[in-house]
């Protein structure tokens, strides 16, 4: 990203959402590789410029310059990836001003075709801007990490959301830097952030519905932006161009094949392993986990923690700080095998545990510890779980059309998967010399389970070698 003044001759208020000169006087924009320029309405710079959504106590900030912008990645959109490919080092703070810029360009076009029909005015858009940059403001370290693999391990059955703490951040800052901002819509930009969660209010209680699944679309989970031209409202409902149907399922295709290769590939849930292992140890020193109930200092809390633990000389941080050492030397937990859950057991499928495994070793040989072994239980899915999202999506035949309708799969093409999800159990080792016992525990726990050995093929001789 770059600063640009506001000179820039690519400069255009109608393609930036701005309504009026005035209120481009006041604005800053910056140049984003991805989106081009965008452009940063004056309430929005009072949420950007403290220190709660750029995650670092930093001083005398200037968004003339744009000075914080080359430090302020502290929060990293893909958790551990970069360490497997060193390209997704992408930070929460980009992905914001993404989202903001995106969810105003859906709204304001939106605006610009059925302004009058929908009622869309300046807040709406507004509204959605700030919800679409402060709806991650509740990340913790690592992505989902925190949430998923530390917190339920420090807190068991915990309920504790990014989400909700969103929503909480949002109040905190508000108050805190006294930002003036109409009480309406905070109400409405926090009502947006949970719209994709369990939290979410019943659709009979919104205004304008088509709104809440602009930032966060818990109907279906497609992102409005990949197809801004061709949407429309219909019945308070944004539907999609019949002809778009296929182009639609590949997005959500494409999503689920990134998460497969890229986002969950085995040395990335082995780093991800690890460091959940690390913040554990880690945790009754420095009181990690005690954080996430308060906002006051739950802002201080990102991706440094790692540093800290790595720098610390304390006795009490040595195991943790071990772990870490081990990522940075490549000392990895060792990948023994996977499989994908039988279709016909997804339904009734309960996490694998380091236990089950365990209890499937056969006697003879080394006696294996819960300790020894880490399992990655992999979800995968459309967005929406079990169930095809498109089934939640509805189209539209032409533009002169007013009649919103459902597409069955089966109407389109035989090709299409009748199954929108899968299971895969990955095994791992934490020391090379038990790759091969736990091995074996793992053909034997399928073979119980399944009747059946699930994975491919049997974990490699020279992995169960190496030392």
């Amino acid at each position: 990203m770059g600063a640009f003044c506001k000179e820039d001759p690519c400069f255009s208020p109608v393609d930036s959402g701005f309504s009026s000169s005035q209120e481009l006087r006041f604005s800053k924009h910056v140049h984003d590789n991805v989106h081009g320029n965008i452009f940063l309405d004056p309430l929005s710079l009072k949420f950007i410029d403290t220190e709660q959504f750029q995650r670092k106590v930093v001083s005398s900030l200037s968004l003339v310059i744009i000075s914080f912008y080359w430090e302020l990645r502290d929060l990293k959109q893909l958790g551990m990836t970069h360490m497997v490919y060193p390209g997704a080092t992408h930070s929460r703070f980009e992905h914001s001003l993404g989202v903001y810029w995106l969810a105003g360009e859906a709204v304001q076009k939106l605006k610009n075709y059925q302004g009058l029909e929908l009622g869309i005015d300046g807040f709406d858009i507004q509204t959605v801007k700030i919800a679409g940059l402060l709806h991650d403001v509740g990340h913790g370290p690592f992505s989902h990490l925190f949430e998923r693999e530390f917190l339920p391990r420090v807190h068991s059955g915990s309920k504790w959301s990014h989400e909700e703490m969103s929503v909480k951040m949002v109040d905190y800052i508000v108050d805190e830097h006294h930002i003036d901002i109409d009480s309406e819509m905070i109400k409405k930009v926090k009502e947006m952030i949970l719209a994709s969660s369990e939290f979410s209010i019943p659709k009979a209680s919104k205004e304008k519905h088509f709104l809440y699944d602009i930032v966060a679309n818990g109907r279906n989970g497609i992102d409005v932006d990949k197809l801004m031209e061709t949407m429309r409202v219909l019945d308070d409902e944004i539907c999609y161009r019949a002809k778009d149907y296929l182009t639609i399922h590949k997005l959500f295709s494409t999503r689920a094949d990134l998460y497969r290769t890229v986002y969950t590939h085995s040395k990335v849930k082995a780093i991800e392993l690890m460091v959940a292992d690390a913040l554990l140890k880690a945790n009754g020193f420095l009181e990690i986990s005690s954080s996430v109930d308060d906002p006051s200092d739950y802002w201080k809390l990102d991706d440094t923690i790692i540093k800290t633990i790595e720098t610390a000389p304390n006795q009490e941080l040595k195991e943790a700080r071990d772990l870490i050492l081990r990522i940075r030397r490549r000392n990895l937990y060792q990948f023994c095998n996977e499989y994908a859950v039988p279709k016909d057991k997804l339904e009734n499928f309960k996490d694998v545990t380091a236990q089950d495994i365990v209890c499937s070793q056969k006697n003879g040989g080394v006696m294996l510890r819960e300790e020894d072994v880490a399992v990655s239980n992999v979800r995968i899915d459309l967005t929406c779980g079990r169930r095809n999202p498109l089934e939640s999506i509805n189209f539209f035949k032409d533009y002169e059309s007013e009649e919103k309708f459902s597409i069955p799969d089966d109407r389109i093409s035989h090709l299409l998967p009748t199954c929108c999800q899968d299971m895969i159990v990955r095994v791992y080792s934490k020391e090379p010399e038990l790759v091969g016992a736990i091995s074996e525990a793992f053909e034997n726990f399928q073979l119980k389970t399944y009747g059946i050995k699930a994975q491919v093929h049997a974990t490699p001789e020279k992995k169960k070698r190496r030392l």
